[in-house]
């Protein structure tokens, strides 16, 4: 059973994220009236096809790793005319290459972008169906090794808010930034803010070659010597219906600001307070759209083992709207974009661990994990992924999207093609390239098991 999940995971994931690739191609391709043969999910051998109005064939084809749309061209029509026999005069004259560079630039940057807005889509409904957590990286300990730049030295409780100006939020954002500076000497500077002081507080750290192996980019932050635990803000997220916060008037967005005499910092200090207070009225310090609060709660109780312990009848975290959602869907397909860039430009430095990239294997494996893990996690999944096609279809490398790309980018500059022979070249170097990359990264997935 656990087979099948894997391989039905697999297979759902990569015909999702390869036809929405071929449909961008496919359907600006229609738009610029350029005939299409046929329209394939998979490679090899067909299996299933059917033909639309327009005559063009929708297939299945046998191996189930990528997929194609192949459309008319001239130099189809002059080296197999049998091939498009049947097509109509006006089918003949829509060649691709007959239409102006602007054009086939768009069919080919097509595929690519539905990658893109599919990752947006997908962020966008996770985010909009998903309490945001809204937690602060705090540090729990610092190494006394740190080479600190600054006066300033991390302190316990310090709340990370950028790195090198980039905002971080959870353990995400810190590991992705702090590996985008794999192999880098120089300075790393922290904007922390600290209990006992208003203003946020710069401290630098001094790195050479930093994080050089594969174990120490596995864990960036305990390379650089610091112990960080991601805690909540003391922000309520749902209420519930009769319960104590909600029969003394405290809502959604609330952030509590003290119980009774004590400071409240994280939503695990409200937890704390109020389960020390079971059966008790307590005045609760809150800011409600930049309005200050004092309200009574009668804290309700409840038995755990043998224990009455105080219950508030919250949770915390906040909702986000659609606006919310889809502006961090962009930012997060935006920044992982970036991110899969500097990655692939430092294993081409060799800053990176190759063994980082996977294939085949290695998806279908990450495909049945997280489809067993649930539904969110195999979504999240599939926007990762469809980033990372769109980015490495954009690479200049010829058979890729970027290749055709950067050969009408050349065009454009000579004035006319490059010559056919130097063409020819050019896409055997690309497609060996990329069958290369192909073997190595099935070789990293079966190194993986042994």
């Amino acid at each position: 059973m656990t087979t099948i999940i894997y391989i039905a995971s697999f297979l759902a994931l990569l015909g999702v994220l390869v036809t929405i690739h071929e449909f961008g191609h496919f359907i600006v391709a229609r738009m610029c009236k350029v005939h299409v043969q046929r329209f394939s999910i998979g490679m090899g051998p067909v299996f299933y096809k059917k033909y639309d109005k327009y005559g063009t064939e929708f297939a299945l084809s046998a191996v189930p790793l990528g997929g194609y749309v192949s459309m008319i061209t001239n130099k189809l029509i002059e080296v197999d005319p049998e091939s498009v026999k049947g097509l109509t005069q006006e089918q003949l004259k829509n060649t691709f290459d007959s239409k102006p560079k602007w054009q086939r630039a768009s069919i080919m940057f097509a595929g690519p972008l539905a990658n893109f807005l599919l990752s947006i889509f997908i962020f966008t409904a996770i985010f909009l169906n998903t309490i945001d957590p809204q937690t602060v990286p705090v540090i729990n300990s610092s190494n006394q090794d740190i080479a600190y730049s600054t006066t300033q030295t991390f302190v316990n409780g310090d709340k990370i808010l950028s790195i090198n100006d980039i905002s971080v939020k959870d353990a995400k954002d810190i590991n992705l930034e702090l590996l985008s500076y794999a192999g880098f000497s120089g300075e790393l500077n922290f904007s922390v803010m600290r209990s006992d002081n208003d203003n946020p507080i710069n401290i630098g750290i001094d790195v050479i070659d930093f994080l050089p192996t594969s174990e120490s980019q596995s864990n960036p932050t305990q390379y650089l010597g610091i112990d960080i635990s991601y805690l909540m803000k003391p922000i309520i997220g749902k209420v519930i219906s009769g319960g104590s916060a909600d029969s003394a008037g405290i809502k959604s967005n609330d952030r509590i600001l003290k119980i009774g005499n004590k400071n409240i910092n994280f939503a695990d200090d409200i937890r704390k307070e109020v389960s020390l207070n079971p059966n008790t009225s307590i005045e609760f310090k809150i800011i409600r759209n930049d309005e200050i609060l004092y309200l009574p709660v009668n804290i309700g109780s409840q038995v755990n083992q043998n224990e009455s312990i105080g219950v508030l009848g919250v949770s915390f975290g906040t909702t986000r709207s659609f606006i919310q959602s889809f502006s961090k869907g962009i930012y997060e397909t935006y920044n992982l974009s970036l991110k899969t860039l500097q990655f692939i430009g430092k294993m081409l430095t060799g800053n990176m661990g190759t063994e980082n990239l996977s294939g085949p294997i290695g998806i279908a494996q990450m495909a049945g994990d997280t489809a067993q893990a649930g539904f969110l996690p195999f979504m999240y999944l599939m926007a990762l992924l469809s980033i990372s096609l769109a980015v490495l279809n954009l690479l200049p490398i010829p058979v890729l999207d970027g290749g055709q790309l950067t050969l009408l980018g050349i065009e454009a500059i000579r004035g006319k093609p490059l010559p056919e022979k130097i063409e020819n070249m050019v896409f055997t170097g690309g497609a060996a390239l990329v069958i290369m990359l192909m073997f190595f990264a099935i070789f990293n997935d079966i190194s993986r098991f042994f």
